[in-house]
């Protein structure tokens, strides 16, 4: 029986970010995808129109069931849409304290006018999710939003790192790539101190369509298989660095990621 790597999050129908991303990571990184879809989007690699979350009572029955029945060593939250949507991954991830989780806290999109969660849910999410995560990974405006703080380089990640971990966090890893710094560096906050991980800056021709959901999932993929949590998030980093330099143009504004399929 293979390990498996449950997600709950978004279906993007332009395949390049959410659940399907989600997926094809995961596979990457040597465990099974299962997942659940907590928000319906409406959207493409022209960005997103439109969100409808999907009722919480649905989608953590379809969870539960996978819980039950397989073997599930590792969860991937990605975006949720609503407070009622929080609170049910919030309270999946406490009767499941012994499987790790990677939350990603998903706001807004990389393009696109909607939300993919509402402005309101954020403070549940703050207090409500975050000290249920084995790891938060969060971009720049990510970390901003959850800290009420100004993440504009290293230093500052350093500081918003830390407010997370206090939060309730066991861990997160603030990224680097939105950061004014010369060298992309992402921060690596636990309990028991700070890893810093630096890596050439990679110069994109376009914005990157489902790069944050492909990290988190990567880290989350090795956690299934039993790496500890600095081994996955190295493993991880490595793997997507070179996955970045490998985006496909599918027609629309953004550039997709796909090198963990080929």
């Amino acid at each position: 029986m293979a390990t498996c790597v449950l997600v709950l999050s978004g279906l993007d129908p332009g395949g390049g970010a959410g659940l399907l991303a989600d997926a094809r990571a995961i596979g990457s990184a040597g465990a099974f995808a299962c997942g659940v879809v907590t928000v319906l989007t409406v959207q493409s690699t022209n960005g997103l129109r439109r969100t409808v979350p999907v009722r919480a009572s649905l989608w953590t029955e379809q969870a539960r069931v996978v819980l039950r029945d397989q073997r599930v060593s590792a969860i991937k939250v990605g975006a949720l849409g609503n407070a009622a949507n929080v609170r049910a991954a919030s309270a999946l991830l406490a009767s499941h304290r012994d499987i790790p989780s990677v939350v990603d806290p998903v706001f807004v999109p990389t393009r696109g006018s909607g939300r993919l969660l509402a402005e309101g849910a954020v403070a549940t999410l703050r207090r409500e999710l975050l000290p249920r995560a084995t790891l938060v990974t969060a971009n720049a405006a990510e970390a901003e939003a959850l800290t009420r703080a100004r993440v504009t380089n290293v230093a500052e990640a350093r500081v918003a790192a830390l407010a997370i971990v206090a939060m309730g966090a066991h861990a997160v890893l603030v990224k680097g790539g939105h950061l004014a710094d010369a060298r992309a560096t992402d921060l690596l906050a636990t309990r028991d101190g700070l890893i810093e991980l630096s890596s050439v800056r990679l110069r994109l021709r376009r914005k990157i369509h489902g790069a944050g959901c492909i990290l988190s999932s990567l880290i989350a993929g090795r956690l299934a298989i039993g790496n500890d949590l600095p081994t996955a998030v190295r493993w991880a980093k490595r793997k997507h660095h070179n996955v970045l330099r490998r985006t496909v143009d599918l027609g629309g504004d953004l550039l997709v990621l796909v090198g963990p399929v080929h």
